[in-house]
């Protein structure tokens, strides 16, 4: 079963793939925020191709695990897919994933690599490690 993860941020989206029985995933190439039809488009070709059975959207939680106000734009953006796409989605706490992020990009080729593109991408590849070692029997 393929699960596709989303990082959602106003200018960037970071998206990831996974798959359910080999606990495999990886980064896709980012959605970028230009135009709103624009964005759902690549959304409806991405989720067209891969075909997931779920999707995990990191839920962005601030350090004591309230609300803040991305935390609303993002639960927009969930409801959406939902709606859009009739595919099951589910919240995933995303607190610190930035910083993961951030860090591993660091770690691999320093600070030319600290775009916000792949700064998104990375941290959706973190929140669905994150949501498999969470949900699945291994």
């Amino acid at each position: 079963m393929i699960i596709i993860a989303f990082d959602f941020g106003t200018k960037n989206i970071g998206v990831a793939i996974g798959e359910c029985y080999t606990y495999t995933t990886r980064q896709l190439n980012f959605i970028s925020y230009t135009k709103k039809e624009m964005y759902w488009r690549k959304i409806n070709i991405l989720l067209s191709t891969w075909k997931p059975k779920k999707i995990i959207v990191g839920l962005p939680l601030n350090i004591k695990g309230k609300k803040q106000k991305t935390t609303i734009k993002t639960e927009i953006f969930a409801l959406k897919l939902f709606k859009k796409f009739n595919i099951k989605v589910k919240l995933h706490d995303e607190r610190y994933t930035t910083i993961e992020a951030k860090s591993i990009l660091f770690d691999t080729g320093g600070k030319k690599f600290l775009t916000p593109s792949r700064i998104h991408s990375m941290s959706a590849l973190i929140i669905l490690n994150s949501w498999f070692n969470q949900n699945t029997k291994k």
